[in-house]
């Protein structure tokens, strides 16, 4: 493996992570979360980051093989397009 696929790889992790931190933050309620505007900002970013990391790794290697690379890279594509 590429260190910079190994690097994107990494950084999906991270914000798996930090999605995860939001989520407990919220007791994993919708409403908490629909609340605050600053919660949702962060997650809208870290779809961004995912999609973006999944978009170069692909770049990289086409070969490997991403289950729903295209929706998630449509979902990053969505949400840059909107703010």
């Amino acid at each position: 493996m590429q260190p910079k696929v190994l690097k994107y790889i990494l950084d999906i992790q991270s914000v798996i992570q930090e999605i995860e931190t939001i989520k407990t933050k919220t007791n994993n309620n919708f409403n908490s979360f629909k609340s605050d505007i600053i919660l949702q900002r962060a997650i809208e970013r870290d779809l961004e980051i995912i999609g973006e990391a999944i978009r170069k790794i692909l770049e990289i290697d086409p070969t490997i093989k991403i289950t729903s690379a295209k929706n998630i890279i449509g979902l990053r594509n969505i949400i840059f397009t909107c703010l």
